[in-house]
């Protein structure tokens, strides 16, 4: 029997993210992959790199 998915893809893949603000480092080795149709969500606190991820 053959199996007819085909494999998916990330819409989104990061991987090994790695981000400074002068000397205080906020996104350390960050990986993420958001495949179709899931929902992520990014939390914590202001100035912890969420929208620069």
């Amino acid at each position: 029997m053959s199996d007819n998915k085909t494999e998916q893809k990330p819409v989104i893949r990061i991987e090994d993210l790695h981000k400074y603000f002068g000397d205080n480092q906020v996104l350390r080795g960050i990986n993420l992959e958001v495949m179709p149709g899931e929902k992520v969500v990014v939390l914590g606190p202001s100035g912890s790199g969420k929208s620069t991820m």
